[in-house]
C-alpha cells in the first residue's frame, strides 16, 4: 500500500517541469549508446507540472510526456511529446485573449554523439489545441507556411574531470520569420535564424546521491521565439534524484528553479519520469 500512495503523492503534488526536456533526453540517449555500443530502443514518459522550454511556459498546465526512440553506437532516432493536461489561453494583445485548447507538441530527432560531443537535429511541431483532427497540415512543408520549424543544435557535454555543459541552437527554416515593416518578429517573409546559447555546470553529491546542475541562457539577438531584444532568458538550478521504489526499480525524480529574467518570470517546478 506504501508504494502506491507515495506514487499517488508525487502525481498530485506536481509543481515541476524538465527544462529542455527534448535535448536532454536525446543527448542522454546518444551518449549512452556511444558509450555501450549496442542497439538499443528506449520508450517512456514524464510527468511535469509544466512544460518550460528554456524559460518559457507552454501550455499552462501540468504536461504528460511520452517518448521512444532507436539508439546505435553514438546515433539517436527518436519522436518526444507534450500534451497538456488542461486548456490554456494566449493574449495577443492588452484588449485580445484567445482560447488556445490544449497545448500539444510532438518533435522528430536525430542525433549523433562522438566523445564529448553531440549534433542534434529537431523538427519541432505544435498540434492544433482546439481541433487536433483537423487544420493541422502536418505534410506541409512550405518554407512560408508550414508550421514546422528546424533546428541545429550542438553541445559539449565534458568528461568527469570537467563536466560543463555548453549548448548552442539556431532554427533553421520554417515557422521562425524576421520583422515585417513595422518591427514585429516573426511577421516577416524572411527567415530569422533565431539563436540560443545556454551554458551549465553538472555536479554530483555521492553522499545524498543527488545531482545538481545550474545553468543560464539567453539569445543573442530578437525572435519571435524567445524575446524581441537580446537578453538572458533562461537561469535556474536543477536537481534529479533516483528514490528506490523496490529492489530493482528505482523512480527517477527532479525539481528546478527557473526564472526568465527578461519576462520577469520565476517557476519552482517538480517531475518524475516513468
Amino acid at each position: 500500500m506504501k508504494k502506491p500512495l507515495l506514487l499517488a503523492c508525487l502525481i498530485l503534488f506536481l509543481v515541476y517541469e524538465v527544462g529542455n526536456a527534448q535535448e536532454e533526453k536525446a543527448l542522454a540517449e546518444s551518449e549512452l549508446s556511444s558509450r555501450e555500443g549496442e542497439a538499443t530502443l528506449n520508450f517512456g514518459a514524464d510527468l511535469v507540472s509544466r512544460y518550460i522550454w528554456r524559460g518559457m511556459d507552454f501550455g499552462n498546465s501540468p504536461a504528460i510526456q511520452p517518448a521512444i526512440s532507436f539508439s546505435w553506437k553514438g546515433l539517436s532516432i527518436g519522436c518526444w511529446g507534450s500534451y497538456a493536461f488542461a486548456k490554456h489561453s494566449i493574449a495577443l494583445n492588452d484588449s485580445t485573449v484567445v482560447d488556445a485548447g490544449n497545448y500539444s507538441e510532438i518533435d522528430l530527432y536525430v542525433s549523433y554523439t562522438y566523445k564529448w560531443f553531440t549534433l542534434m537535429f529537431f523538427d519541432y511541431f505544435v498540434v492544433n489545441g482546439l481541433n487536433p483532427n483537423d487544420g493541422n497540415r502536418y505534410f506541409n512543408f512550405n518554407n512560408k507556411t508550414t508550421g514546422h520549424t528546424f533546428e541545429l543544435c550542438f553541445t559539449f557535454n565534458g568528461p568527469e574531470k570537467f563536466p560543463v555543459q555548453f549548448t548552442a541552437s539556431t532554427l533553421v527554416y520554417g515557422d521562425d520569420k524576421n520583422k515585417d515593416t513595422s518591427g514585429v518578429y516573426g511577421m516577416g517573409n524572411k527567415n530569422n535564424y533565431s539563436t540560443y546559447f545556454e551554458i551549465g555546470y553538472n555536479l554530483h553529491f555521492k553522499k545524498i546521491d543527488v545531482d545538481l546542475k545550474p545553468f543560464v541562457g539567453g539569445i543573442p539577438f530578437g525572435s519571435s521565439w524567445y524575446s524581441p531584444y537580446a537578453s538572458i532568458t533562461n537561469v535556474g538550478i536543477n536537481a534529479r534524484k533516483e528514490i528506490p521504489v523496490t529492489q530493482q526499480y528505482s523512480l527517477p525524480v527532479q525539481v528546478s528553479l527557473i526564472t526568465n529574467p527578461q519576462a520577469q518570470s520565476l517557476f519552482l517546478v517538480f517531475g518524475i519520469s516513468l
